[in-house]
């Protein structure tokens, strides 16, 4: 079940509120009366919007790996080569990761208290994401762009790399700096590709 679709930037205030709660207190500390007061509401009247505190956690997930998936995964589809794609699919990875890294960091560590049911909704969003870098990446080897023995692995080691951001990320991080940075540990470095020879 997703969660409700009550219009506007109300919902959204309400879960970048609870996201900033749950990193800070972690997620069972946290009330729904601590989460109103911060967006300035009753108790009562949060619930006009969510139903419950898991479900704002299920919607803060939700959102940190439904989008990439809708936004990233055409960037896979798109013309060029293997590394070419692979490429602009970490930039906009690394750059959404630096937007919302809040949520990003309340959605790695908070999943196990999803419900089993949003859990595998997000579980099955992110071995989706994980399949295609994968395909990508099995595709650059057979092009001989990268040289890994396992494209599984390697997605999974790029992928965990890049998620791992959210972990240290200050606000005045250089993001242009730092998703050239992550290219070439990702592209040169563990995918064993030549900076030189990608646009």
């Amino acid at each position: 079940m997703r969660p409700r679709t009550v219009p506007g930037r109300r919902r959204a205030e309400i879960a970048e509120a609870a996201a900033r709660f749950f990193a800070e207190h972690g997620y069972h500390t946290v009330g729904m009366r601590e989460i109103a007061e911060a967006v300035g509401m009753r108790g009562a009247s949060l619930y006009n919007h969510f139903s419950s505190k898991e479900e704002i956690l299920y919607a803060i997930a939700l959102a940190m790996t439904e989008v990439p998936v809708e936004q990233h995964i055409p960037l896979l589809d798109a013309e060029g080569s293997p590394a070419d794609r692979l490429a602009a699919l970490l930039r906009a990875h690394i750059r959404h990761l630096a937007d919302h890294r809040v949520e990003h960091l309340v959605g790695l560590r908070e999943l196990a208290a999803l419900t089993p049911e949003h859990r595998a909704v997000i579980t099955d969003h992110r071995r989706y994401y994980q399949r295609r870098v994968r395909d990508v990446v099995a595709a650059g080897v057979r092009a001989g762009q990268f040289a890994v023995d396992s494209p599984g692995r390697a997605a999974v080691a790029v992928l965990d790399m890049v998620n791992g951001i959210s972990w240290w990320l200050r606000p005045d991080t250089d993001v242009d700096e730092l998703v050239e940075t992550y290219l070439g540990l990702a592209l040169d470095g563990v995918l064993q590709h030549a900076r030189e020879d990608r646009a």
